[in-house]
């Protein structure tokens, strides 16, 4: 699929389209992930102190804000998108985003106002991520004609998920040098972004007459999935006396009322007369299983970042010489074959998914990601890294040859008046899914280390002498603060015993050892690795299941776009105005043809 340039040099407007949303998709996908790494910088330049109580909510929201609105949005923004046009909503989402990123990069003050300061315009960056993710696939569809779509989308897929793992090493290296870079790139970034979009972009869709929004659907599919993750959030914060939040009335009160509200959304959606989406597009086949395998795909690597950087900040990465403050960086640098992996394999599958289907492809990649969770399982906890490295790229790999052809497949099964919203959905099931990940990996991480960890830290200190008092309150600090303090790049047991007045108590050698790169990471190992094995089991036991449906996704399904091919040789730049083909349920008719050998069915609307 080689780019040819028209006479004059000007590029085809569809490879204008292409890099631009691949662009767009990178730097929604980074901001999701680039603070990981970067968060101990963040809280070191605005003077916060993860171990202070209720400084974890601070920690929690920074991460979590942005994926929950671009979860919670996205389907919504889709739905906006084929109303009032997928590259207006597209356009704005990159002005959003790079607004957003210049007040980050402003940041005033410190402390908790600085961090609110933060959470609230990182929620704004959200919304703008939410615009490119819902409609960047959308527009890529109804660009290129169908030949070309498994390849196009796998290349903005490669991007979407890549940026993710380049988030973590660029949040590393961009923070080593100010946690403010991080934000004045992104700035920079969403601004090219803005003007190219707004000068080189075509509409794809017209505007919709007399189409109304479906403001019930919309709000209860808002509040429902916010209501639901937030509470998912606040179940892994300690709450009282528990180490974890599920005791909490507000918390199972919140998942009652979200699940309620999501309930009467669907409710809604069956019963309004123009809906936010159209339920019926779950009858297609080849979509409802390209969502289903894509939220199992999503729950089971969304916590993986974290438990890898965990495993690698608190544990791996001290126990082999590194300090402590360094292990952010060098975790990203570790981390990168699993990007590797992805960027190898994520263009390869989807110009294989345009000749040969995505089943077989989408459902051996998710096959590899579940062998390789077991692998991560059966590895010590102190693992030779080659081995490590080798799982991770396998994973990588695992996860490329998934998402492209699953992507390629979801988009091609629906109308063209309905592919904003099913971009919107697609997504929100990828988002959420990750959100509800993080929320469920972590309880059972936490699970894990509050069984063993409490009496590995009081035998382990006792033993080195510690007075009684001091040890018991050390002991009482909850194991998440502990995880949060290794995460962020800090050792909190000389913070700790600072607090509790006995630092000058503890001999120097013993003081000195206590703090160093060995104590606590061995006393971590044992209780990490308990919760970990948990985790890589739920994982390999979600990525199989997301195998298993996967299978079921059927044959070739492409929707044709009724518009003719354009005069210049390009794809049809507009779809329908209207509601387009119905696919297998309405009023469309179904031709089959074969590519390579292998069936396809194609829908198209009745002329």
């Amino acid at each position: 699929m080689a780019i040819q340039a028209r006479p004059g040099g000007r590029i085809p407007h569809k490879w204008s389209v292409l890099s631009n949303t691949t662009l767009g998709m990178l730097m929604a996908t980074v901001n999701a992930s680039i603070l990981i790494i970067s968060l101990p910088a963040i809280f070191r330049g605005i003077h916060l102190d993860p171990l202070a109580p209720g400084n974890v909510s601070y920690l929690l929201w920074m991460l979590m804000g942005y994926l929950l609105v671009t979860a919670v949005l996205v389907v919504s923004l889709g739905r906006l998108g084929d109303i009032f046009g997928r590259v207006k909503i597209y356009n704005a989402g990159f002005a959003v985003f790079a607004a957003a990123s210049v007040a980050c990069l402003l940041t005033p003050g410190s402390g908790r106002t600085a961090a609110l300061w933060l959470i609230g315009w990182r929620i704004v960056q959200g919304v703008g991520g939410a615009m490119l993710m819902a409609n960047s696939a959308a527009i890529i569809t109804d660009t290129f004609p169908a030949r070309q779509r498994g390849t196009a989308l796998g290349v903005n897929q490669v991007a979407g998920l890549a940026g993710s793992f380049i988030g973590l090493v660029l949040g590393g290296l961009l923070s080593a040098w100010h946690w403010r870079s991080i934000f004045a790139v992104s700035a920079l970034v969403g601004v090219v972004g803005a003007v190219w979009a707004y000068r080189n972009l075509r509409e794809t869709v017209t505007r919709r007459v007399g189409v109304r929004i479906d403001w019930w659907g919309n709000a209860t599919l808002a509040v429902g999935l916010t209501v639901l993750l937030a509470a998912l959030t606040y179940g892994i914060q300690p709450y009282r006396n528990h180490v974890e939040g599920w005791a909490n009335p507000l918390v199972y009160g919140g998942l009652l009322v979200g699940a309620v509200l999501l309930i009467a959304f669907c409710v809604i959606e069956t019963r309004v007369t123009q809906p936010m989406f159209h339920l019926r597009l779950f009858k297609i086949q080849a979509f409802w299983a390209g969502n289903a395998a894509a939220l199992f795909n999503a729950v089971a690597r969304g916590g993986l970042q974290f438990m890898l950087i965990i495993w690698l900040q608190g544990i791996w990465l001290p126990l082999h010489g590194y300090a402590f403050e360094d292990t952010p960086l060098w975790a990203g640098i570790y981390l990168v074959p699993l990007t590797v992996g992805f960027v190898v394999a994520g263009p390869v599958s989807g110009y294989l998914s345009d000749r040969y289907g995505a089943k077989l492809l989408a459902t051996g990649g998710l096959v590899v990601m579940a062998a390789t969770f077991v692998g991560l399982l059966l590895i010590p906890v102190d693992f030779d890294y080659v081995l490590f490295a080798v799982l991770l790229f396998l994973n990588g790999v695992g996860s490329g040859l998934f998402s492209a052809p699953n992507t390629t497949a979801v988009m091609n099964a629906v109308p063209p008046g309905e592919r904003g919203v099913a971009s919107g959905i697609r997504a929100t099931f990828q988002n959420a899914g990750m959100v509800l990940s993080i929320g469920v990996f972590f309880s059972l991480l936490i699970a894990g280390l509050s069984s063993s960890l409490p009496s590995a830290l009081h035998d382990g200190l006792s033993a080195q002498g510690v007075p009684p008092d001091a040890v018991s309150s050390v002991v009482a600090v909850p194991p998440v603060s502990l995880m949060f303090a290794a995460f962020l790049g800090t050792n909190p047991i000389g913070t700790l015993l600072d607090q509790a007045g006995v630092t000058g108590q503890v001999p120097p050698d013993t003081l000195s050892h206590l703090t160093g790169r060995t104590f606590l990471p061995g006393l971590l190992s044992g209780p990490f690795h308990d919760g970990l094995i948990v985790v890589f089991v739920l994982a390999a036991a979600l990525a199989t299941a997301g195998a298993v449906v996967s299978l079921f996704r059927g044959g070739v399904y492409i929707h044709d776009d009724p518009t003719p091919t354009t005069p210049g040789g390009e794809p049809p730049a507009t779809a329908t105005s209207g509601t387009a083909g119905r696919g297998p349920s309405g009023a469309a008719r179904s031709e089959v043809s074969r590519v390579r050998g292998r069936p396809v069915r194609r829908w198209s609307r009745r002329g």
